[in-house]
C-alpha cells in the first residue's frame, strides 16, 4: 500500500507539471523515467515507478484543460477541444471551462473503471474483428461530418490535404529527432500547427477579458449525457488498434458539435481523453498492445497486477481534480494581460520545444500544419476537418495499405 501511495504521488506531482506546461505529455515524461528506470527501480520499487507512470498520465488529461484553456495551445489528446475551451476564455468563462473538463473526466473515471473491467475479460476475443471494422467507422463518420457541412467541398479539401499532411508526418517521422518521446513526437508540430498556432495567429488583438466564474452552465442531464457520450467514444478508441483519442475528438464533433454547444464538446471530449487512459491499460494486460507512450514504457518494466494500477489512477484522478479545480481559481489573475504578447510568447515556446523534440524535419511538419490550420479561417469553413490528419492515416492502416 506504502508503494501505491508513493507512486501516487509522485505519478501527480509529474503529471500536473507535464499537464500545465503547453507541448510536455505524460509520454515524455514516461520516456525520462525509462532511461532511469535502474536507479529508480531501487529507490521506488516496480509497483510505485509504474504506479507514478501511470499516475502522470490520468492527472495529465484532467490538469491539460489549463494551458488547452488560457493558452490555447493542444497537445495530441486535446486538439479539437481547445477551440471551444479557449472561446469560453476570451469571453471571460475561462474558469467554468477548466471545471467542466475537470468534471468531465472525473465522470469517465466513474464509467471507464467498470468498462475496462469488462472488455478486459469479455473483448480480446473478438479482436480480429475490432481491426477491420475500424477503417470503415472512420469513413462513416467522416463521410456524414462533410456531407452535412456547409461548404462539403471546402471540407473535403481541408481532410484530405491535412490528411496527406498526417500520413508524410507519421511516415518519414524517422526522420525527426527522438529526443525524449519517440517517433509519435512529431504528433505536437503536426497538431500544434493545425489547431494551436494558426488559432494564435488569426486571434484577436487586445486584452484578456477578465475572468468570472458564475457557476457551471451545464445541466445534470447534459453532464450525464455527454460524459457517456464522451467515455465510450474514450473506451472504444482506447481499444482499438490505431486510433487516439484525438480520432475521439474528431468523431464527436459529428454527434457533439463543438460550435453549437461548446459546453457539451468540453464535457464530452475531456471524457473521452481520461477514458483512453485507463481502457489502454486493460488494453495493455488483456492483448499485450501498447496504445500510447506511457503503456509502451510500463511494458518494460516489472508489472505489478492490474488491479494495483486500476487503484493508483482511480486515486490519482480524485487529487487530479482537486489540483485543477484549485488552479483554475487562480484565472482572475489574468485579467489586463496582453493577449497578442501572450500569443507570441506562447509560439516561441512551442516552436522551440518542437524542434527541439523533433528537429529540423519538425520544422518542416510544423510550417505546414500552420499553413493548412489557416485554410479554415480564410475559407470560413469549422477547423475540425483537419482531423483528416490522424483520420486518414488510420484509414490507411485499418485497410492494410503500406504507406503508413
Amino acid at each position: 500500500m506504502i508503494e501505491i501511495l508513493l507512486g501516487v504521488l509522485v505519478g501527480v506531482a509529474l503529471g500536473t507539471v507535464s499537464g500545465i506546461i503547453p507541448g510536455v505529455h505524460a509520454n515524455t515524461l514516461a520516456a525520462v523515467l525509462l532511461s532511469f528506470q535502474l536507479a529508480l527501480l531501487s529507490l521506488l520499487g516496480p509497483v510505485a515507478l509504474a504506479g507514478a507512470m501511470f499516475a502522470a498520465l490520468i492527472t495529465h488529461t484532467f490538469v491539460d484543460a489549463i494551458p488547452s484553456t488560457f493558452l490555447g495551445i493542444p497537445d495530441t489528446d486535446t486538439s479539437l477541444a481547445v477551440l471551444p475551451a479557449h472561446a469560453l476564455c476570451m469571453e471571460g468563462n475561462g474558469e467554468e471551462a477548466v471545471r467542466i473538463a475537470a468534471l468531465g473526466s472525473a465522470c469517465a473515471m466513474v464509467i471507464a473503471v467498470p468498462l475496462s473491467v469488462l472488455c478486459f475479460f469479455a473483448l480480446p476475443a473478438l479482436q480480429p474483428y475490432f481491426d477491420w471494422w475500424i477503417g470503415i467507422l472512420l469513413v462513416a463518420s467522416v463521410g456524414y461530418m462533410i456531407v452535412t457541412s456547409e461548404a462539403p467541398g471546402w471540407a473535403l479539401a481541408i481532410f484530405l490535404v491535412s490528411g496527406m499532411l498526417g500520413a508524410f508526418a507519421l511516415h518519414y517521422a524517422f526522420l525527426g529527432w527522438h529526443t525524449l518521446a519517440g517517433g509519435s513526437a512529431i504528433l505536437m508540430p503536426l497538431l500544434t500547427g493545425l489547431f494551436g498556432i494558426s488559432v494564435l495567429l488569426t486571434a484577436s488583438r487586445g486584452i484578456l477579458p477578465e475572468q468570472r466564474f458564475q457557476g457551471l452552465r451545464v445541466g445534470d442531464r447534459m453532464i450525464m449525457k455527454c460524459s457517456a457520450i464522451g467515455t465510450l467514444a474514450g473506451v472504444a478508441v482506447g481499444w482499438l488498434p490505431g486510433l487516439s483519442t484525438a480520432s475521439a475528438n474528431g468523431v464527436l464533433a459529428s454527434f457533439v458539435g463543438y460550435e453549437k454547444d461548446r459546453r457539451a464538446y468540453i464535457l464530452a471530449t475531456s471524457a473521452a481523453n481520461t477514458a483512453n487512459a485507463f481502457i489502454g491499460l486493460a488494453a495493455l494486460f488483456a492483448l499485450s498492445r501498447m496504445r500510447n507512450g506511457v503503456m509502451v514504457a510500463l511494458s518494460e518494466l516489472p508489472l505489478p497486477t492490474i488491479n494495483e494500477l486500476m487503484v493508483v489512477g482511480v486515486l490519482a484522478a480524485c487529487a487530479a481534480y482537486l489540483i485543477t479545480i484549485g488552479l483554475s481559481r487562480f484565472a482572475y489573475r489574468l485579467h489586463g494581460i496582453d493577449s497578442q504578447l501572450l500569443n507570441r510568447v506562447v509560439i516561441a515556446f512551442v516552436v522551440c520545444l518542437s524542434f527541439l523534440l523533433t528537429g529540423p524535419f519538425g520544422m518542416v511538419i510544423l510550417i505546414l500544419a500552420i499553413v493548412v490550420g489557416l485554410v479554415p479561417h480564410i475559407v470560413n469553413v469549422p477547423r475540425m476537418y483537419c482531423m483528416g490528419a490522424i483520420m486518414i492515416p488510420v484509414m490507411f492502416w485499418s485497410f492494410g495499405l503500406a504507406w503508413i
